[in-house]
């Protein structure tokens, strides 16, 4: 590229045509991306997507040196990103940076990672199915053998096609009854066989889809960590009393004391998480990106990767247990990651110049 002009990025992510038309770069919640872009020398302009005009997006796109996406893969239940990945696999074949590229998505922002990279040290006892007879055959006694359980859909977000399994009894009436709590917000527990349980998720074996469960973590009260990572470098850390999973209180699912508190966010320095940073950055990071065949320059400008509490060391250190990686759409974020994006971004242009 030529140093006669700016390097020039869209930032995109799902609306509506008026959203298209009206949207500038400060109405909107990306606006300090936006402003760490301009700090940097980078021209940045809104790209809001939708299938009803991927034409023009598409058009858009293959126009700037880059491209950093916010797209859900399944937005309020109903729209993929069918029509939007494939879209971007042609802008990238073009010539422009994407962020996050599909490919890269598919490697490590699925559920499918948990089971490939379980053995890294941020892993537990994870199994993966790629058939509802696998399931069918496999997680039944897996279930009865220990505590609870919970499924997850390879592909989702907002804690859809994320269960909590729990034995309930082993047999009634010739059936294995099971009690199930859905991660959604406003989920409430439901006793059902589990065979219907396991019917229940069949759906989620379509096309190349795939379930894997986990073990529940006792300590899920304790709360969720996000850790934020730009490439890969942490940018910084989320933690929120979290109440998905939880069973709700007597109050319902709708009262103030079932909604999860705020996210706390911190900068990538906060003391208390210097030993997660180091097993990221010194550790886990490098590995994943061996096993998954991931170059540097490849990872997500912006990505994060959810914790939960452990069981705690014989010293009683914090132990901490991978629950899934965000690569889609990742947002909230911590105040020093707009800066972290924007710098990653610029060096990554720069390289590809």
């Amino acid at each position: 590229m030529s140093n006669a002009r700016p390097y020039r990025v869209a930032i995109l992510w799902r609306g509506d045509r008026a959203a298209r038309q009206s949207t500038t770069s400060q109405n909107n919640r990306f606006h300090r991306v936006f402003e760490e872009l301009a700090a940097v020398g980078i021209e940045a302009e809104p790209a809001v997507f939708d299938e009803e005009f991927v034409g023009e997006v598409h058009e858009q796109l293959l126009d700037a040196d880059g491209v950093l996406v916010w797209v859900d893969p399944l937005h309020q239940g109903v729209k993929t990103r069918t029509a939007l990945d494939p879209l971007l696999r042609r802008v990238a074949a073009h010539g422009p940076l994407v962020s996050a590229h599909p490919d890269t998505i598919l490697k490590m922002g699925t559920k499918e990672v948990l089971f490939r990279t379980k053995d890294l040290g941020w892993g537990t006892d994870t199994y993966l199915y790629r058939t509802p007879s696998d399931f069918g055959d496999a997680f039944p006694a897996r279930l009865r053998a220990g505590g609870p359980r919970v499924v997850k859909q390879n592909r989702g977000n907002g804690g859809q096609g994320v269960w909590k399994v729990e034995l309930v009894s082993a047999v009634r009436g010739g059936l294995t009854s099971v009690r199930v709590l859905e991660a959604v917000r406003g989920g409430v527990p439901e006793e059902l066989p589990l065979r219907e349980f396991i019917a229940r998720c069949k759906p989620y074996f379509a096309g190349d889809g795939l379930v894997v469960d986990q073990p529940f973590q006792p300590r899920l009260p304790d709360g969720m960590i996000r850790c934020y990572v730009a490439g890969d470098k942490v940018a910084g850390f989320g933690h929120q009393l979290v109440k998905a999973l939880i069973e709700p209180p007597k109050e319902g699912p709708d009262s103030p004391a079932a909604q999860p508190g705020p996210r706390a966010m911190h900068g990538p320095d906060a003391p208390q998480f210097q030993r997660l940073r180091r097993q990221m950055e010194d550790k886990w990071v490098p590995r994943m990106m061996q096993l998954l065949d991931i170059d540097p320059g490849a990872l997500p400008i912006i990505w994060d990767a959810d914790f939960l509490y452990g069981p705690r060391t014989p010293t009683g250190e914090d132990t901490y247990v991978l629950c899934e990686i965000n690569v889609s759409s990742v947002f909230a974020i911590p105040d020093d990651a707009p800066a972290a994006i924007a710098r990653l971004t610029l060096e990554r242009l720069r390289k590809r110049a």
